[in-house]
Order: C-alpha cells, then sequence, then structure tokens
C-alpha cells in the first residue's frame, strides 16, 4: 500500500504513526509550577538529541480543548511564564501501571502524585523533583521549544543525572537487563524489552 500522508485525517495518521514507529522510550517528565505545584505525565514522542552536549526531546500535544498540557506551561523558560526546569524519568517495568495512570488529565495544579502510588525525591540542581522510584533521571533545562503544528518539541540540555549505582559499572556500562525499560507500541499496548542480541560493527549512533 501506497500511502500520501496529506490524504490522511490526522487520526488515521497518528494510528499510522504509532504502529509503525515502536517501540518507542517513554519520558515520565516531572516538572513545577511557578507556584510550587508538582505535575507528573508520560511522553512516547521522546529520544535522545545528542550528547555534546547532552541534550534530550520530548514532544507534547495540546489537550482535546487545544489549550496548553500542564507540563508545556511549566517547562516554557521563565521568560514565557514557565520555570524552564524539569526531570525525565525513565518509565520501567515495576511501576508501568502508574505511568499509565498518570497519563490521565487532572486540572492544573492538582498533582499526579498525590493520586498514584509513587513519590518524590527532591533534584540536586533543578527545582522539579525526581521520582523516587525511577532508576534513572534526567535533571534537565529548557534549551528550545520548537513549534511543530499543534506539537511544541521540548529540547533540554541535561544538567545532572541520576543513575542508581547497580546498575553501572566502572567504565559507565549501563545493565540494559536490570534497568528493564518499557517501550510504548500502538495504541494501549506496551513491550519488554529483555530480549536482546548483539550484532558486531552495529550502527554508530
Amino acid at each position: 500500500m501506497e500511502i500520501n500522508p496529506e490524504a490522511l485525517d490526522p487520526p488515521s495518521r497518528y494510528k499510522l504513526l504509532i504502529g509503525t514507529v515502536v517501540p518507542r522510550p517513554i519520558a515520565f517528565v516531572s516538572s513545577i509550577s511557578t507556584t510550587g505545584k508538582t505535575n507528573l505525565a508520560p511522553f512516547s514522542y521522546f529520544n535522545a538529541v545528542g550528547h555534546n552536549p547532552l541534550a534530550l526531546a520530548f514532544s507534547v500535544a495540546p489537550k482535546s480543548d487545544g489549550s496548553a498540557k500542564d507540563t508545556l506551561r511549566n517547562v516554557r523558560p521563565v521568560s514565557e511564564g514557565g520555570v524552564g526546569e524539569y526531570v525525565i524519568n525513565l518509565a520501567v517495568a515495576p511501576y508501568i501501571r502508574q505511568v499509565a495512570e498518570a497519563s490521565e488529565p487532572l486540572p492544573y495544579g492538582d498533582s499526579e502524585f498525590d493520586h498514584i502510588d509513587l513519590t518524590t525525591v527532591p533534584s540536586q540542581v533543578v527545582k522539579a523533583p525526581r521520582v523516587a522510584e525511577s532508576p534513572v533521571a534526567f535533571e534537565c533545562r529548557t534549551m528550545q521549544i520548537v513549534p511543530i503544528g499543534t506539537f511544541n518539541l521540548v529540547i533540554g540540555q541535561v544538567v545532572h543525572w541520576f543513575v542508581r549505582d547497580d546498575l553501572i559499572d566502572e567504565n559507565h556500562h549501563v545493565d540494559t537487563q536490570k534497568l528493564a525499560p518499557i517501550g510504548r507500541m500502538a495504541g494501549n499496548n506496551y513491550c519488554y524489552t529483555e530480549r536482546q542480541f548483539t550484532i558486531p560493527n552495529g550502527l554508530a549512533n
């Protein structure tokens, strides 16, 4: 089947996109408002951008009514009314159900941490807390927010990095089997990542 994406309505494009770009890592983003209210939300349009500087990006869709999601409001630069900082926690097997629960909409200022069984730990550099249960957390400062149609691509520089001690060796190699990250598939489907294999001289990036 040959498909012209412009001939499809947005919902059809969405279904095809999330069914073909798989598995997708999930950014579990904790942020804080200018009034000190915490927020926690998952985003599966997420990936690394580069390591010099160390940067990550995730994309935020608008709410169903077209307004900005709490995360976007919080991570906007201070000059645009936000805090300009946040933490990307990883979505891992032990609390993947809480990750899904955190996607449910709440009124602005109502914290997901008050409704799901996860706890906060103060970050080292940024104002937003990290998820205490997360084995990896990237404390980020917003570098740029790029509007792409109705979406906003948030690019952040990692200013502090937490990795649980048992996951990393002296050469900075991570035990990804023990990390147990979860990937997002289509619809409400997710996948485990414990089945891995090695190809010598594989992709450099």
